[in-house]
């Protein structure tokens, strides 16, 4: 009577009084503690009863243990007292052997729980549904609906069944299953029950079935706090801020319940941008009217929403008007500033909290040194990493993760390494920042090295790590090893998931193979991502293939997802590349006027580089002027680069002093400056920006090209003449040069941009990276393989004459990709059109 109550104490005395203790006395007691989850004191006093008494526990006191265990989560006494059942003979009892089930399946030991029910000689409904629980905890839902089925044939299932495995199927996402259980349900005539009808309407709406889930709940003859919970749920889930407002309001006026923080937790991250802004105060009203101010999960959630959706002042005002301020709400705070681009303020925050003795947790650690990597500030995130050190918190994966990207975002590969080896237990997330690090860093062959090596300690790489080498493969254009990366993500199984397969795509485009990028597109399971249908219309516009792009973004209109923001600098480049001026300005204004896409620096750069390209100069200008965006570098050097092929000197120089003075640092710049003079013969001003350029400390990058051949990587300089085998790379290309002359090939000196003898020029052109790295091409590979050669500065216009006659003369595809494009050299004609 007295655990009954609750008054255990009392419960003890009276235990303690009796002189002659049977084990009656001794389950009421064990019985009560494991009611109130005093575990601990369960276990205790079954340990004086097999240890101070001649008395043996039955199958009343055995499950009241192992659900003690359970609730501790300790398997290693469940274990041993599992081994005292089997002694005492009890392991056939099924009221025990259910409970040691439910025991090892709370505390991870499936195979345990699985092996029990095996060896159970006489199974019941409990027995299955047990058994069918402890593998749904675990996650293993396949095996859980095999039991199922087992257990269809042997027994019927009861509402606790179907309670079961309603929520794997919510947390699956198998809507169809949950109609079969559902369905099961009506049959069974268990669909007037509460727990069932309430696990219906909360897996329904977890599916995104909300009317289904509505219908249900306005069907409910009885409703309780958990109707209310699962329907508001599922809305929020789904993003619903108007729906689950509504429903909060109506379950405290029909009802007069109090709702928990669950509705909030869900809807809140929904809460995304300035639009919602208006929700987020009405949810924060919401919280005030009903009482919820000292729910610091609220509370925390309303301040992360508020910076989400722009309004950090409001933020501000939550922390500010706290009586009793938390650890989570500076959290939240400090996040919402790194996240909104003020990384110094949330530096300042920090110490402020600190300064108020607030000790810090992972969270802020980890916000702090994700504000030293905003800031690229390696000082400020040293003296954070000797906090972390000091206070022993280098053990925590997620930190360490942080300082791994500081190190990277700050250049410093070496740090970032270090730490890295230096960590006991790596993760996919810690390996995937040390690959997609050394990418960023230019440290391209260190990134696929490290790829190769997660592979090698048998790591499985996840999708995010996959995808960055992928991207490095584009980068280093090395067809082999993409292809090599390709085949680990068919294995893996990724070659479906988004950032993959369009990676993949991005891949193939990059390394010269359009054809095998637009054969992987065509044969994708789906297409319902924006990503993959970008990537292919840029890999075709890099290409040149703009009519091919244009016609695959209108079928992306007609049958795909709705063009984004990187749809249309696909299309633009696209257009950009082959003329299309016309489609290309409709384009533009489509995105603005009917797709609600606001241009970015991206899409002006493409329509300034598309107008420049077509002799539009004034028209690119004009364009600039009236951007609502300041214009960076990269559209000034657009504008002037068409400056110079147009040669518009006067709009040039203009155009020049602008650049020069927004990236006063940067040696392609001056080079482009330079050129546009020399073009109009002008060579004291050529001299002149030659000086500016070394008096800065900058220096010209060398033309440099260079091609696969056999899976390895040959270089050649401009300039150069000592490479593998250049006597006879020089003998073959002497008897190229006959041919091509003998085909019309005339040296274009125009393109040699300094004050030389005519025979000097044709002397340098001569030595361009790009024939030499052709030259070796056509001596190392067979007969009929196509060349891919790449460049790293633009091709000029000797070379491309060059490429299209010796693919002429030796009938072969040469393709080259410089810093702009793709051309495709074959029988004669580029791809380009001579367009570029």
């Amino acid at each position: 009577m007295y655990s009954m109550c609750g008054s255990l104490l009392d419960s003890r005395r009276v235990f303690e009084a009796i002189e002659d203790k049977n084990l009656f006395h001794w389950n009421a007691l064990i019985s009560g503690y494991a009611r109130n989850e005093l575990w601990d004191e369960v276990l205790c006093v079954f340990s004086q009863l097999i240890s101070e008494t001649e008395l043996m526990p039955n199958n009343f006191t055995l499950p009241c243990v192992f659900k003690s265990c359970a609730g501790l989560l300790d398997v290693g006494i469940g274990r041993a007292v599992h081994g005292i059942t089997v002694k005492m003979g009890l392991s056939s009892d099924a009221f025990v052997s259910n409970s040691l089930m439910s025991m090892y399946g709370k505390c991870g030991c499936v195979d345990d729980a699985v092996q029990v029910f095996d060896e159970m000689p006489d199974r019941n409904l409990v027995s299955w549904n047990t058994v069918i629980c402890a593998l749904s905890e675990n996650g293993l839902v396949e095996e859980c609906f095999d039991f199922f089925r087992d257990m269809m044939i042997v027994a019927r299932p009861d509402d606790a069944t179907v309670v079961t495995l309603l929520p794997v199927c919510a947390a699956e996402g198998w809507l169809e299953m949950g109609k079969v259980i559902h369905g099961l349900s009506v049959k069974l005539e268990l669909g007037f029950e509460l727990k069932v009808n309430n696990a219906l309407i909360d897996m329904y709406g977890k599916c995104g079935s909300l009317t289904e889930a509505q219908r249900l709940f306005d069907k409910s003859v009885e409703r309780n706090v958990v109707s209310w919970n699962a329907l508001i749920g599922g809305y929020s889930m789904n993003g619903d801020v108007e729906r689950t407002l509504c429903l909060l309001c109506a379950m405290a006026v029909e009802e007069g319940i109090r709702p928990n923080e669950s509705p909030f937790l869900n809807v809140l991250p929904v809460c995304l941008g300035p639009l919602e802004l208006l929700k987020v105060k009405e949810l924060h009203g919401y919280v005030t009217r009903n009482g919820l101010q000292s729910n610091e999960l609220i509370f925390s959630g309303l301040i992360t929403a508020y910076t989400k959706c722009g309004s950090l002042k409001s933020a501000e005002r939550i922390v500010h008007n706290m009586e009793i301020k938390t650890v989570s709400s500076w959290n939240a705070l400090m996040s919402g500033y790194v996240q909104s681009g003020q990384p110094t303020r949330a530096m300042d925050l920090f110490h402020r909290m600190m300064s108020l003795g607030f000790e810090p947790d992972w969270i802020s650690i980890s916000s702090l040194l994700s504000a030293c990597t905003h800031l690229k500030d390696l000082s400020s995130g040293s003296v954070v990493h000797g906090f972390i050190l000091r206070h022993g918190l280098e053990t925590d994966s997620f930190i360490t993760i942080s300082l791994l990207s500081l190190y990277m975002q700050c250049e410093k590969p070496l740090f970032a390494r270090i730490l890295f080896d230096a960590m006991e237990e790596k993760n996919s997330v810690s390996w995937n920042a040390m690959i997609a690090g050394y990418a960023k860093n230019g440290l391209m062959e260190e990134s696929l090295g490290l790829y190769r090596r997660m592979q090698h300690d048998n790591h499985e790489p996840f999708a995010i790590a996959t995808t960055s080498a992928l991207m490095v493969c584009g980068q280093l254009s090395s067809l082999h090893l993409g292809k090599a990366a390709h085949c680990f993500a068919l294995k893996a199984d990724f070659s479906d998931d988004t950032f993959v397969s369009s990676s993949i795509i991005d891949m193939y485009a990059k390394c010269g193979s359009i054809e095998h990028a637009g054969n992987f597109f065509e044969n994708l399971n789906s297409r319902e991502d924006t990503a993959s249908w970008s990537a292919m219309i840029t890999g075709y516009g890099i290409h040149g293939y703009g009519l091919e792009a244009v016609q695959l973004f209108n079928r992306m209109r007609r049958e795909g997802p709705r063009p984004d923001e990187f749809t249309y600098i696909g299309i633009l480049m696209a257009c950009s590349h082959v003329g299309l001026v016309k489609e290309g300005l409709e384009y533009f204004e489509e995105m603005r006027k009917s797709q609600g896409v606001e241009p970015k620096l991206e899409h002006y750069a493409c329509v300034v580089d598309m107008l420049g390209r077509a002799g539009r100069l004034v028209d690119a200008a004009r364009l600039i002027e009236e951007m609502p965006v300041e214009p960076d570098g990269r559209i000034w050097s657009s504008l002037l680069g068409a400056c110079k092929i147009h040669s518009d000197t006067n709009l040039g120089e203009r155009v020049a002093k602008k650049l020069l003075e927004l990236e006063p640092n940067k040696a392609e710049h001056y080079i482009l400056v330079a050129n546009l003079f020399a073009g109009s013969g002008r060579w004291d001003d050529v001299r002149r920006m030659r000086e500016k350029m070394k008096e800065s400390g900058l220096k010209k990058e060398p033309g440099l090209s260079w091609i696969n051949v056999g899976n390895k990587v040959y270089k050649f300089v401009c300039g150069h003449t000592r490479y593998p085998e250049s006597e006879d790379v020089q003998r073959l290309w002497c008897e190229l040069k006959e041919k091509i002359q003998k085909a019309g090939y005339i040296p274009d000196t125009s393109c040699v941009l300094h004050e030389l003898k005519e025979e000097e020029k044709v002397e340098i052109l001569q030595r361009h990276s790009e024939k030499q790295a052709i030259a070796f091409g056509l001596l190392k590979m067979s007969h009929g393989m196509t060349l891919r050669v790449f460049k790293n500065i633009r091709m000029c216009k000797d070379c491309h004459n060059t490429a299209k006659l010796v693919s002429k003369v030796v009938e072969r595809q040469i393709i080259v990709r410089d810093n702009k494009r793709f051309h495709h050299f074959s029988h004669g004609i580029c791809s380009c059109g001579d367009y570029w």
